[in-house]
């Protein structure tokens, strides 16, 4: 049972009432297989990265047995690499789809083990899940170009892909940092990942040109902020930068421009960077307009094309659901989701010299 303590912390006017995030959380659980695996939807495939914003959005209901689930499933199928598959037909370790193994697919993982301890204090869990952490933080930082940007991928024959995106490489900067929180908490220092983390911190927030052009993405705009590489001022420039080109009031945020869709799981993410940001007013709009988007079952659709007022695909995913969870979650105060998206706490690595 969700407990009700935490659910109080997924309650925002305007955007979920009690009952609300107690159907939201049911849509999440009832899509969880046996085995822990979270897939998009029953049927739809897993990802690591989205299964783990389930995971996490379970955690910040309470849900604790069920996200703990979720991680075991990410420790039994870890590959001996350390990496995972980037999908698995309806979450089924045995039915990879995509062998390609990515970057922050595979570090993401760590960010989730960092906010279910917060959210927990087990530090049995933690134990069990470190050699995880490790091998997947090892794999990561195997891909890590000189300039500090982490390589896009390892393709199924064993190729890297030196290409590197600055939202992957901004996630993976979040995870480096969580696997740090955790590295200290256990007392067994990392100097290697902290000169890692230093390095890319500083690609993300000085060095654009180590980064493949996606700037019509929505992500790359708000990622650096969300993951924690920009605050302050500097990310408040940038929110201020793209807002006019990617928000569409009333409605959401915009996957990619021009086309005339927005998206659940953009805006919900895009609320929680501009929570971090210290715009918690313009996040609560955020979350208040993508509201069009919730279904009945209390899931949310991925995204609506506002030109043909059609939604579209017509899918109900986990993830879109979870980030909207974490997103209520951090503007109402929950610790381990404030600690996670917040960043005060969490190590930056060592700053590189540098520009």
């Amino acid at each position: 049972m969700t407990s009700p303590e935490r659910t109080e912390r997924l309650v925002l006017p305007g955007v979920l009432t009690a009952a609300q995030a107690r159907q939201t959380v049911a849509g999440i659980a009832a899509q969880q297989r046996d085995d822990g695996a979270i897939p998009w939807f029953r049927g739809h495939h897993l990802d690591p990265w989205d299964h783990v914003e389930a995971a996490m959005a379970l955690d910040a209901a309470g849900e604790h047995a069920r996200a703990e689930a979720a991680y075991r499933w990410l420790a039994d199928h870890q590959l001996p690499d350390g990496s995972w598959y980037a999908a698995y037909a309806d979450g089924d370790a045995a039915r990879p789809t995509d062998r390609t193994r990515e970057s922050n697919f595979c570090a993401y993982p760590v960010v989730g083990v960092w906010h279910h301890y917060l959210a927990t204090g087990d530090d049995a869990f933690l134990d069990r899940m470190w050699p995880t952490v490790v091998a997947a933080v090892e794999f990561v930082l195997r891909l890590q170009q000189p300039g500090g940007q982490i390589g896009w991928k390892r393709d199924a024959d064993g190729t890297v892909c030196t290409d590197a995106l600055l939202t992957g490489s901004s996630s993976v900067y979040q995870a480096l940092r969580c696997a740090l929180a955790l590295a200290a908490h256990r007392e067994e220092p990392q100097p290697d990942w902290e000169l890692a983390a230093g390095w890319l911190g500083h690609a993300v927030r000085r060095h654009p040109e180590r980064f493949l052009d996606k700037s019509r993405y929505s992500m790359d705009w708000y990622y650096p902020v969300l993951a924690g590489a920009l605050r302050g001022e500097a990310a408040r420039e940038r929110i201020e930068e793209g807002w006019d080109r990617f928000v569409v009031p009333g409605l959401g945020c915009r996957c990619v421009v021009p086309n005339p869709w927005v998206t659940g799981g953009e805006s919900a993410e895009l609320a929680l960077a501009l929570w971090a940001a210290g715009e918690s007013d313009h996040a609560l709009d955020v979350l208040t307009w993508m509201q069009h988007l919730r279904a009945d079952d209390g899931m949310y659709w991925t995204g609506y094309v506002f030109e043909d007022e059609a939604v579209w695909p017509v899918e109900r995913t986990t993830w879109t659901a979870g980030a909207l969870l974490l997103g209520v979650a951090a503007l109402g105060g929950d610790e381990a989701t404030v600690q996670v998206f917040g960043g005060d706490a969490l190590p930056g690595g060592l700053d590189p010299d540098c520009c």
